[in-house]
């Protein structure tokens, strides 16, 4: 048996990796349909911006007029729940400088994040890429609504929307 001696070559760990991708989608607040075509180009720029601030890889983004698809990289030292409020916080504030309409903008107060095979991330980039043809027959509601099923996750509707 091996004695365990603090800082003993044996059991050292000279570095922590991870590589850990995740689909996060979130919606506007009441899933109002307010962010423009116009403005989603930028939007997506500014979001990634702020991924990268925090040693976070953004992999696709994409947006719909009521909500937000992002396949990121999590850094190891981040935690989701920080991340997400960083990225709400910093785009509702660049949002509402944008544009007059966007003055009372906000996101809902929830999230879906789900994690994603290496293996299927380019299946979840083209996903995330065509949103704009998934939603000519399905509510961003129902996409959801799917996607807790698939990943049997449990949810209380009334839970859900905000």
């Amino acid at each position: 048996m091996t004695d365990l001696v603090p800082g003993a070559n044996s059991f050292s760990m000279p570095q922590s990796l991870s590589k850990l991708y995740i689909h996060l989608v979130f919606s506007t607040k009441g899933r109002e349909r307010i962010l423009s075509r116009s403005i989603q180009g930028p939007l997506h720029a500014y979001l990634g911006g702020i991924l990268r601030n925090h040693n976070c890889d953004p992999v696709e983004i994409n947006t719909e007029p009521d909500h937000a698809h992002i396949l990121l990289v999590l850094a190891r030292t981040e935690a989701l729940s920080d991340l997400v409020a960083k990225l709400k916080q910093g785009s509702t504030l660049w949002l509402r400088e944008q544009h007059p309409l966007l003055r009372t903008f906000h996101w809902q107060s929830g999230y879906g994040a789900f994690s994603v095979s290496q293996s299927t991330v380019p299946d979840v980039v083209a996903y995330i890429r065509n949103q704009q043809e998934h939603h000519r027959d399905k509510s961003f509601q129902d996409e959801f609504r799917a996607m807790l099923k698939k990943y049997e996750i449990e949810w209380d509707e009334k839970y859900v929307w905000d």
